[in-house]
């Protein structure tokens, strides 16, 4: 059987054709990823709809990992255009977006989040340390100098200073970036904080992160999956369960939900602002240059995220929770999205 050059040009050209009539099938951006950073792209996305000519982009909320996930699996208008993150998008994620021919992304930061340990408001506020959270959630703690499964119940055993109440803290599954920064910036350095695991820390790095990486598995914490609205109307109803979730959404259910106070620090816009508050962390998305062009609107999308109206000092991001950028690296990431500046790591 022959396979002749005019055949295989017909069918590049045939190629050629059907790439672009499924360009032309999609005329919305597609954005998919983090759960806190949600809300913030919803607003961002309903004011680009009504004062442009573009189509209103359509958002997932998927959680970090899940929406880095999607947006590498490759360029195509089958696939998402951006992503949004409450962490730093992996080495391995950008290897993995390499492998299947994702290599021009762009990363934009549009400011900073806290992370919370909220109740309910009927509840009164805990004050805690994150050694006293590792010790209330970790699968494994130490005890007369071995790990051994977590024996506390309630959390007045691990602390007296702590109200005397069973252990249920609702929170963010695996896949999310709460999570992943959660673990990071409280089960990490509160694991630091007690002698046998940071003498483990040194003699045995892998196993000190699967200690203060891994959540216990006996009820006590409840993977409550990526709807963080859905955290606080279970708090409502239990009181006295507490929830993760970012500091926006304790700012928007501030009538029915009260922050923990961690290590003498409330979550409060200032405090994250000032990085008094220890928990904090910065909030992200990642647009694949390949798709400008391609997909109506998407310098454009940028522009309205990164303008001052929306995430400057004054924006009205800031009225939805988000802790605005510094006002000169808000401009480096409104230039980055102008210019497609391609991510470095």
């Amino acid at each position: 059987m022959t396979f002749s050059f005019g055949k295989a040009v017909a069918i590049a050209a045939l190629g050629v054709v059907a790439m672009t009539a499924q360009a032309e099938a999609r005329d919305q951006i597609r954005i998919v990823g983090s759960s806190t950073v949600f809300p913030f792209a919803t607003v961002v996305a309903e004011n680009f709809g009504k004062t442009t000519g573009f189509k209103t982009p359509v958002i997932e909320s998927t959680g970090s990992g899940g929406g880095l996930k999607l947006f590498c699996q490759g360029v195509g208008t089958e696939h998402p255009d951006i992503t949004n993150a409450s962490r730093r998008i992996k080495k391995s994620e950008v290897e993995l977006c390499a492998s299947n021919g994702v290599t021009d992304i762009t990363e934009i930061k549009i400011g900073f989040d806290g992370i919370v340990l909220a109740n309910a408001k009927a509840s009164e506020t805990y004050k805690l340390s994150r050694k006293d959270i590792f010790l209330a959630l970790a699968k494994e703690v130490p005890v007369d100098g071995k790990l051994v499964a977590n024996p506390y119940t309630k959390w007045s055993e691990i602390n007296p200073d702590l109200p005397d109440t069973e252990i249920e803290v609702l929170g963010p599954p695996p896949t999310s970036g709460t999570r992943d920064a959660f673990v990071e910036l409280v089960m990490e350095v509160g694991a630091e904080e007690i002698p046998f695991l940071k003498d483990l820390a040194k003699s045995d790095k892998d196993k000190f992160k699967q200690v203060f990486g891994s959540m216990r598995e006996d009820g006590k914490f409840i993977e409550a999956g990526e709807n963080d609205n859905l955290i606080v109307q279970k708090l409502e109803a239990n009181p006295s369960a507490l929830g993760i979730f970012g500091f926006s959404f304790l700012d928007q259910n501030a009538d029915k939900v009260h922050g923990s106070v961690i290590e003498g620090n409330a979550p409060t816009f200032d405090a994250i602002a000032d990085g008094s508050y220890p928990v904090s962390r910065s909030l992200f998305f990642y647009m694949k240059n390949a798709h400008v062009g391609v997909i109506p609107g998407m310098k454009e999308f940028v522009a309205e995220f990164t303008s001052e109206k929306a995430a400057g000092q004054e924006g009205y991001l800031t009225d939805k929770g988000l802790i605005p950028l510094p006002e000169a690296d808000l401009e480096k990431y409104r230039t980055a999205g102008e210019q497609l500046t391609n991510l470095s790591l």
